[in-house]
């Protein structure tokens, strides 16, 4: 045993030699497999134990064994002190101040959260309140208090989600400016923003759900004029103060008179030609208007002959197509980082 715990105590004093003179980790490397590996010398005199008497083998496997741990206990301290002297001399290194940093991710609003804050904004500042209802709603709301009864024919072109024979995803959110008459007596003003579902085929200009800004105002004295101000307003606010808007005459059941909206297209400023944004005509349809027509004052107990106001409706969508110039609606719903960062 004498002879082993000398062979040891040679060993260890070559081991913390080669450990404290090891400059990387590849040298510690060839170190630790010199003495630990398999053909290492702890290996070679672990092989020597067969040779000694029966009763001294377990004390001196033992003892190899408690110096091995000894031994792996010193790599791995040699381990940690060449990876901290490596991370202190790349602290060391200049840093150079001039070289462009790394531009964080960040978040952004979506394009449609945009323009429908926008907009809200834009109605906020003249005086209208924001409000918000339930996405399922009854066909009441839906149609019949807006002058649309059963068999009315304008009832197909919505082709909406029914949920049960009276039950359905509204398919716009006028259901908020009939609760919202319900509720308050004149004068009223308020927009209405919100997702609408209607079963129209997926294209680059149509989504089964898609989302949806209207405006209401009733009061005394409320003309058609009013509503031209505040739409031609809306547009310059969202496209620029160059916008121009025009009204052309059309047909809904719960406006009378109605009207499409149209404002010049932002790409060629209305000059068409071979815009591809607008086809050529220099115009952009952003949605319905018109007057709020007496029978849906009537059903809401209002006096049609004392207060009169006006109504509309855009698709969110629709605005932002044309205000951030994107040729197919679906890349909104997508979810392209690129896409979305460009717009932000």
């Amino acid at each position: 045993m004498s002879e082993l715990a000398n062979q040891l105590s040679e060993l260890r004093g070559r081991f913390d030699a080669a450990v404290a003179d090891a400059p990387d980790a590849d040298t510690l490397e060839a170190v630790r497999v010199a003495f630990l590996g398999r053909s290492g010398e702890v290996t070679l005199l672990r092989r020597g134990i067969g040779q000694l008497p029966a009763a001294q083998r377990p004390a001196a496997g033992k003892t190899i064994n408690a110096a091995v741990e000894v031994l792996e206990a010193q790599l791995l301290e040699a381990e940690r002190r060449l990876a901290t002297g490596n991370f202190d001399a790349e602290l060391a290194k200049r840093i150079d101040v001039t070289f462009p940093a790394i531009a964080p991710l960040r978040g952004s609003i979506h394009p449609i959260r945009r323009v429908m804050d926008d907009i809200c904004a834009y109605f906020e500042r003249h005086g209208f309140a924001v409000v918000l209802g339930p996405e399922i709603e009854p066909d009441y709301y839906n149609f019949d208090a807006l002058n649309i009864p059963p068999d009315h024919p304008a009832r197909d072109g919505f082709d909406s989600f029914f949920l049960t024979d009276h039950l359905l995803l509204r398919p716009h959110t006028s259901p908020m400016q009939i609760r919202t008459m319900q509720q308050h007596k004149p004068p009223v003003a308020v927009v209405t923003p919100g997702k609408c579902y209607r079963r129209d085929a997926v294209d680059a200009r149509h989504l089964y759900q898609f989302h949806q800004c209207e405006g209401l105002l009733v009061a005394q004295g409320i003309h058609f004029g009013h509503l031209k101000g505040m739409l031609t307003g809306m547009c310059r606010e969202l496209f620029g103060p160059d916008q121009q808007v025009r009204f052309r005459p059309s047909y809904f059941p719960f406006t009378e008179p109605s009207a499409e909206v149209d404002t010049t297209c932002p790409v060629c400023h209305g000059l068409g030609g071979t815009c591809r944004m607008c086809g050529g005509s220099g115009w952009i349809e952003l949605g319905g208007a018109g007057m709020v027509h007496p029978n849906v004052l009537s059903e809401m107990k209002y006096d049609a002959g004392a207060v009169s106001g006006w109504a509309f409706g855009f698709g969110l969508e629709r605005l932002a197509i044309v205000r951030y110039d994107v040729d197919d609606i679906r890349r909104f719903v997508e979810n392209e980082p690129d896409f979305l960062q460009q717009l932000a």
